[in-house]
């Protein structure tokens, strides 16, 4: 986590060759008073720490939070587990690195109740909600590649029948991927359907 760095300079060590410092102070013939400037950052040291923006420093806070969050309820079910924090496509992120899949659930669905906790933690400490993400033991990661084969598949069925293709109902995070990786091959998909049965539909080039 990078901060913001402020060069500060002693004031300059007064020098003497003969006599006592005193003496020196107390004397009136004291013909010339010799001041040092010191030394201004160079440019490179100047752009060693770039200054975070203001956007940057609220989602690192909302990271910290969470994880200061996160870490009490590992000490609390006594589970082992090194957290990591970073910010990512304008979401803080929170990363549990666990061997342990306890903490992910069937499907997930401990994961997710584990990540909205994780919001209303910082909602509760910031005062703003959050769309923090959370992973746990490479869990979304796993996820994420899954449903680009996903939407790879869906991709070349439509391309090959011309006919549009209804995928399987997804959470909004899920939808998203797809949504991304069917725009990116240059196809139009959408959403349909009621929570939880929203579901993604992928139309041929119109």
């Amino acid at each position: 986590m990078s901060a913001d760095q402020q060069t500060e300079t002693d004031a300059p060590e007064a020098v003497v060759e003969s006599g006592s410092v005193v003496e020196a102070v107390e004397s009136d013939s004291v013909d010339e008073l010799v001041e040092t400037t010191p030394e201004a950052a160079t440019p490179d040291e100047a752009d060693a720490a770039p200054r975070m923006s203001k956007r940057e420093e609220a989602l690192t806070n909302e990271g910290e939070i969470a994880a200061d969050y996160l870490e009490e309820l590992l000490d609390i079910a006594d589970l082992d587990g090194d957290i990591d924090t970073y910010n990512e496509g304008g979401r803080a992120h929170v990363s549990i690195l666990t061997e342990s899949a306890v903490l992910v659930g069937k499907s997930g669905e401990v994961l997710d109740a584990l990540q909205e906790l994780a919001r209303l933690a910082v909602m509760t400490e910031t005062g703003h909600r959050s769309r923090l993400m959370l992973d746990i033991a490479g869990h979304r990661d796993k996820q994420r590649s899954q449903l680009q084969d996903l939407a790879a598949d869906a991709i070349a069925e439509v391309q090959s029948t011309g006919e549009a293709v209804r995928l399987t109902p997804m959470n909004p995070y899920q939808r998203k991927i797809v949504h991304d990786a069917i725009a990116a091959a240059g196809l139009v998909s959408e959403s349909e359907g009621e929570e939880p049965h929203r579901r993604v539909v992928v139309w041929p080039k119109r």
